[in-house]
This record gives structure tokens, C-alpha cells and sequence, in this order.
């Protein structure tokens, strides 16, 4: 079944034809996603949004676990074949509900994107003791696909695209504290490790589901305009990242350099779809290509060697078990 993304063996861009301008109707022209189908998390409101019109206008049905179902009506309205079902990314008796009623559909799922996420936002903890930010954007990722595997393999050609961040390099994962109960929380730490964590899972699973016809995929979005993810950031940390000045404006230099939606989509739906990727996962991919090693010190470009570290992500996955409770058998 081909090389695995081990320590980053396949991490170098190919010709992919797209860039970081390419948006996601750019991307999916062409491709006809008839009789498939798909489940996108955080699918009604920006990439996540975007990115179920673009496979819905392809001829997938979307489907679309949604929080605030009230909303998720709202934004989704009009688009055809859409279908939203309760799930609270924050509750994993949720996730395992949402899970149970679409295996009982007896489907196969071809597409599970992972999108939803949640940033700059304080100490929160879930009803087990896990802090919000891995708990949503990393451990959510993990049970869902663990509880949908079945309808995964049962697609003889499927696709787990989970969305990652740049942000990755905030932080390595911290196998010691997790979920800061012997150190001081610090929010961009505790993003960093959970999309660190999202890297390492997209690793270990394409290197185990491969064999299966399951191929998977991390990537970053980019920094876009328009979307929810700061919605609880104060404006002291923007201005402390040089993003605004001190009234809350933004940058002409920050704003010049934003992606727009459909341009910010465009990496998950080529992640999605792209035929030539057939023959490669587990990778992580920006500006619509497979990403550069990210080897500065710096925040940069590119994917930090630390995320695609084979011990690493075998470790991450035992861990992963024993915080969720669930045994990922990948047979």
C-alpha cells in the first residue's frame, strides 16, 4: 500500500496545480461526488460551511452534526442534500449517539472531515477532567472516528480529513501534563499541543488504515477572514500578537495577508478529493499542496518535525485510548 508519512519520508509539496489563492470551487471542478457520502463537524459556519457547499454542490450528501441545531438550519438553508443531527463535541455520549444512528443507517462514509475546532478561549475543562481545547480539537476527532470506522472501511475508498492548524507549532505534545493540572494553562500552549496531537493521529491512522482503503489527512487552513474561531479572545492577546492596535482595529498588513473562505476551504477539499492523492496519506498540507518540514525556530511555513514523529504518534495513540475510554482496533 505504499510508504507511510513516518518522520515526514513523504512531507515535500508535488505538483499539485493549486496554490494558496486556489479556492475550493477551483479545487472540486470536475469532480463528481454523486452517491457519496460525507460528514463534516463545525459544517455551518465558516471553512466548515464552505466546505459543505462545495461537496454538496458535487453531489455529496453532507452530513452535518451541528451543536446549536437552531443555527445550523439557519446557515444551511437552501443547500440540497444536507441532513443535520444533533452532537456536542464537548460530550462524548453525544458523539457516541450521533455515531450509533449513522452506523444504523448501514452507510458506507467516504468522507469524514474533521473541521470543527475552538482557540483562544480560557481554562475550561469536559465533565471527565480533559481541557477544552484537546478535548474538542483533538480527542472529539479521535472517538468519532474510532466510533465510524466501520462505515469508513465499508467505503472501499475513503478519506479522514482532519483540520489542523499552523498553530501546531505553538507547542510539541506534553505526554507529562496534558491537561495542565502541574503547570500554568496558557491558551496558545494548550491549542498548540491539541493541533500537534491532530497531526500525529492523521500519522498513526493512514499508516493503520491504509490497508483498508482509508487514507488520512491534517492540514492548515490558513489564517482567514470572516470565521468564529477568535470569538473569545480578548483584544489585549490580539494586540499582543501584533493582529490590531490598541482600539481593536486590525493591521492593513495582518488584513492583506487573510485568506478569504472559499480560499481557506480549498485545502480540505483537495485533501478531500484530490486524485493525486490516491496513493499517498498521512500527511499535512497547506496552500492547497503537501506542506515543506518546518525545520526554522520559528513559527513558519510547513509542519514541525515533532508532528510526525513515529514514537510519538504510536504513544499519542495509547494515550488516546486510555483518556477516551474506547479501544481503536484498526481491523
Amino acid at each position: 500500500m505504499g510508504q507511510t508519512n513516518y518522520n515526514g519520508a513523504l512531507q515535500h509539496p508535488i505538483d499539485s496545480d493549486f496554490n494558496a489563492k486556489s479556492t475550493s470551487a477551483e479545487v472540486i471542478k470536475g469532480i463528481d461526488l454523486t452517491g457519496k457520502t460525507a460528514v463534516v463537524t463545525g459544517g455551518n459556519t465558516g471553512i466548515g460551511l464552505e466546505t459543505v457547499k462545495t461537496l454538496a454542490k458535487a453531489g455529496a450528501t453532507v452530513v452535518v452534526p451541528a451543536r446549536d441545531i437552531e443555527k445550523a438550519q439557519k446557515n444551511l438553508q437552501g443547500i440540497a442534500n444536507v441532513e443535520i443531527v444533533e452532537m456536542d463535541l464537548m460530550n462524548p455520549k453525544s458523539i457516541d449517539i450521533f455515531a450509533g444512528n449513522f452506523l444504523a443507517s448501514e452507510r458506507p462514509l467516504h468522507l469524514l472531515i474533521n473541521n470543527a475546532g475552538i482557540m483562544w478561549v480560557p481554562l475550561r475543562r469536559d465533565n471527565r477532567g480533559i481541557e477544552s481545547q484537546l478535548a474538542v480539537n483533538y480527542l472529539a476527532q479521535f472517538q468519532l472516528t474510532a466510533k465510524l470506522w466501520t462505515a469508513l472501511k465499508k467505503a472501499n475508498g475513503a478519506r479522514v480529513i482532519n483540520v489542523s492548524s499552523q498553530g501546531h507549532q505553538f507547542a510539541p505534545f506534553n505526554f507529562e501534563d496534558p491537561n495542565f493540572e502541574h503547570r500554568e494553562y496558557e491558551t496558545l500552549q494548550a491549542y498548540g499541543q491539541s493541533k500537534t496531537a491532530v497531526n500525529l493521529f492523521s500519522l498513526e491512522l493512514d499508516g493503520r488504515a491504509k490497508e483498508f482503503g482509508v487514507r488520512a489527512y491534517s492540514l492548515h487552513p490558513g489564517s482567514i477572514a470572516g470565521t468564529e474561531l477568535g470569538r473569545e479572545a480578548p483584544l489585549e492577546l490580539f494586540i499582543k500578537m501584533g493582529f490590531c492596535d490598541e482600539k481593536g482595529n486590525m493591521l492593513p498588513e495582518v488584513t492583506a495577508s487573510l485568506k478569504t473562505i472559499p480560499q481557506g476551504a480549498s485545502t480540505t477539499i483537495w485533501c478531500a478529493t484530490s486524485p493525486q492523492l490516491n496513493n499517498i496519506g498521512g500527511v499535512y498540507c497547506e496552500d492547497t499542496n503537501i506542506a515543506e518540514l518546518a525545520l526554522s525556530p520559528d513559527v513558519s511555513a510547513g509542519v514541525k518535525p515533532y508532528s510526525l514523529d513515529e514514537t510519538n504518534a504510536k504513544r499519542l495513540w495509547l494515550l488516546s485510548e486510555t483518556l477516551t475510554g474506547i479501544t481503536f482496533n484498526v481491523i
